[in-house]
């Protein structure tokens, strides 16, 4: 059974860089194929997109409240895809969720990791 592992959230300071890591693993694993997506969900909210990345690691997509802010990328060899976070806001507090499109639709992520807190303090 394949599971989706992050790491590397914590506190920090408005303005502040933060790099989280979410590693694939399991029977079955062929996380090449997948797309990859960033998710976050903010106390009180609902949890909303953040960034995504094809197979191939070309052609990343932010939602317009981290563009230019945070980066996405993956190492297929290492199973792993990554979101840099720098000039962090309060406003991004948050639990961060990797998840996976291994269907290849584009819109619907069948599989999630468990989370990691991201806490920004002003």
């Amino acid at each position: 059974q394949v599971q989706l592992v992050e790491s590397g959230g914590g506190l920090v300071q408005a303005g502040g860089s933060l790099r989280l890591s979410c590693a694939a693993s399991g029977s079955g694993l062929t996380f090449s194929d997948y797309i990859m997506g960033w998710f976050r969900q903010a106390p009180g909210k609902e949890r909303e997109f953040v960034a995504r990345v094809t197979r191939g690691g070309t052609f990343p997509y932010y939602a317009d409240s981290v563009e230019g802010r945070f980066t996405i990328s993956r190492d297929n060899a290492k199973n792993t895809v990554y979101l840099q976070m720098d000039s962090l806001k309060p406003e991004d507090t948050a639990v961060y969720y990797c998840a996976a499109d291994r269907r290849w639709t584009g819109t619907t992520y069948d599989l999630w990791g468990q989370g990691t807190q991201v806490t920004v303090s002003s």
